[in-house]
């Protein structure tokens, strides 16, 4: 069983050009025909189909060290062609406990699926749902790395930063058959822990319910809501996931999400998290390795999901969070979490149709929460199209709610129309104007993401105002025109969440959907300065550890993952906020895919671990 566990299929053959040649890419993935779509729609830059590599240090390794400058050369190991399996020839272990009935219906389910995936072949996938475009280069996982103590190290640690820093991400197990979408792949932290000057680096899966099941199969059987849940062939898919479960062949009951999205650190728990289940609790050991504790309810209080991005308040430490639902009413819940743990009652938010709300906003008093123009319409998949869907008719707006509400009657509605913000990095109050002020990136296409369309892709800073007296909303760019670049993917200094801040710390997703660097972006004057990564490197999330609490409020470093494509080597770089200037650089004994968000957990933290 253990053996099956194993992502082995992202060990392929590292080509000697620096980009993978079409015959190579048809090897590694299922032959699907080309999409006749807009060729401008690929220059999104997943095209760089660098082949993964996986590099440990060898005996040609040397080391110098001076007072302040450690420096380590690594040489990059070859990889294996995985093998292409389809999913009637993968000759995984049948569970023991299955019973005649069982393993008869296991093997005529499983070539109801050969047949769905040939048929699924025979049509050319969207970018949005190819394999070949969303896991490409460094997009694609990696397999899991155990704690590898004393790192490289290019500068010098600055000596506050005490502590682990995980960031999440999507990282598939098993190499996927059909469609998938970046937002699919099964979780997996990274974790670079800091001591005395020191670091050190491990990743692991989430071991959440559906990976386990999976393991146990030896393969891929959860449809994956983005990549598969498409027109006919999706609701086959979810026909054949129901099949399997009427026979006790996979159990849903207990969760079916990935849990690659967020992280948060809250009452001594680590949780990992995707709003399509409940969190995950993982805890550091004391190597800075990574376990799953398991599936977290909060003491048998939580009961639904919960968003991906939940506010920790600053002042109150009390965790605020979200849960909506896709096929039943109430569509959307608010609650919180008291600094001990202890759960409010749900207030239920009316809302005519399932809506996509991946992140909210607090303010000192007020949660602020997105009603957008991105829904869920499962009855698309019935006339062939895709479940997530931009509603042109819908009129996108805020609900401003007391954070202490115990029902959703006084919530009131503020339009701000045709306006899509898939991440919010803060909101506060100005009560001299009766104003609520949001900062967002807002996104058009609205659901690009999720859908391929001709017209590329902007994410534009931007700060809203809801005036709570008038009912009004305005809303403008953050950035003057001619500076105007793709922000994405970061947040302001955490010790200020909810309350009026002047700096926003925001990955410069350019080529979209890669990051070339990060913006320290003054939210005031709209003044953008840049780092920036280098030629071939890119980043991700850029995360702001502050230095203390009573400091300026860019008085902090910003810790990233840095990939560079040509080396293709992985490391992590710590930047003063104040100066820009990079302080220390901790090269990584493996690649770091691009991924989600992180949260920094102290080493006082640490040692109270539940």
């Amino acid at each position: 069983m253990a053996s099956s566990a194993t992502n082995t299929w992202i060990k392929t053959t590292l080509p000697s050009l620096p980009t993978s040649s079409p015959t190579t890419l048809n090897k590694r993935f299922p032959s699907y025909p080309n999409s006749n779509s807009n060729s401008n729609t690929i220059t999104c830059s997943l095209q760089t189909l660098h082949f993964p590599k996986k590099y440990q240090p060898t005996s040609t390794t040397t080391t110098t060290k001076t007072t302040t400058t450690t420096t380590t050369t690594t040489s990059p190991a070859r990889e294996t062609k995985p093998v292409i399996t389809s999913p009637s020839e993968t000759k995984h272990p049948l569970p023991q406990k299955w019973n005649f009935l069982q393993k008869a219906a296991a093997s005529a389910l499983d070539m109801v699926e050969t047949a769905l995936v040939s048929h699924e072949r025979q049509h050319p996938l969207p970018k949005t749902a190819d394999p070949r475009v969303q896991i490409a280069g460094n997009f694609a996982p990696v397999p899991e790395h155990p704690a590898h103590q004393s790192l490289p190290v290019t500068g010098k640690i600055p000596k506050c930063i005490e502590g682990v820093y995980v960031r999440n991400g999507a990282n598939p197990l098993y190499e996927p058959v059909a469609g998938h979408h970046f937002f699919d792949g099964d979780g997996m932290v990274h974790a670079v822990k800091f001591h005395s000057g020191a670091a050190s680096y491990a990743c692991r899966f989430t071991e959440t319910q559906r990976l386990s099941q999976e393991k146990s199969l030896g393969r891929h059987v959860f449809p994956k809501a983005i990549g598969e849940l498409h027109g006919h062939s999706g609701i086959a898919r979810l026909l054949l996931f129901y099949a399997r479960s009427l026979f006790g062949l996979v159990d849903g009951s207990h969760g079916m999400g990935v849990a690659n999205a967020g992280l948060v650190y809250f009452n001594n728990h680590l949780l990992a998290m995707s709003e399509d289940d409940l969190p995950y609790h993982l805890r550091i050991t004391p190597n800075g390795d990574l376990t799953t504790v398991g599936r977290y309810n909060f003491n048998g209080q939580l009961k639904s999901t919960m968003i991906a991005h939940p506010k920790l308040d600053p002042v109150t430490n009390n965790l605020h969070a979200l849960s909506y639902d896709v096929v039943q009413k109430p569509y959307l819940k608010y609650f919180r979490f008291s600094p001990d743990g202890v759960k409010s009652p749900d207030v239920e938010i009316p809302l005519k149709e399932p809506t996509m709300m991946h992140d909210f906003a607090i303010t000192e008093n007020f949660v602020v929460v997105p009603d957008q123009q991105v829904v869920f319409k499962l009855s698309e998949m019935i006339t062939g199209g895709s479940p997530v869907v931009y509603d042109k008719n819908k009129v996108s707006r805020f609900g401003i709610l007391d954070k202490n509400a115990k029902d959703a009657n006084d919530m009131k509605w503020i339009d701000a129309p045709e306006c899509f913000c898939f991440h919010l990095w803060n909101a506060w109050e100005e009560p001299e104007n009766d104003e609520i002020v949001v900062i967002g990136s807002c996104m058009t296409p609205a659901d690009s993401i999720f859908n391929e369309c001709e017209e590329s892709l902007k994410s534009i800073l931007s700060e809203i105002r809801l005036n709570l007296k008038t009912g009004k909303s305005t809303r403008k760019p953050i950035i003057s025109e001619s500076e105007q670049v793709n922000l994405e993917a970061g947040m302001v200094n955490r010790n200020k969440l909810g309350r009026k801040t002047k700096f926003g710390y925001l990955a410069l997703a350019e080529p979209w959907p890669k990051v070339s660097g990060f913006a320290k972006v003054d939210l005031f004057s709209g003044e953008v300065k840049k780092y920036m990564y280098g030629e071939e490197r890119f980043g991700g999330e850029p995360l702001f550890l502050p230095n203390g609490v009573d400091g300026d409020e860019d008085d902090g470093h910003i810790l990233a993952f840095v990939h560079d494509e040509k080396e293709w080597k992985s490391e992590l770089q710590i930047v003063n906020a104040k100066t820009l200037k990079l302080e220390a650089s901790v090269k990584l004994p493996s690649r770091v895919p691009y991924g989600f968000h992180g949260t920094f957990i102290h080493s006082k933290d640490l040692r109270k671990q539940a």
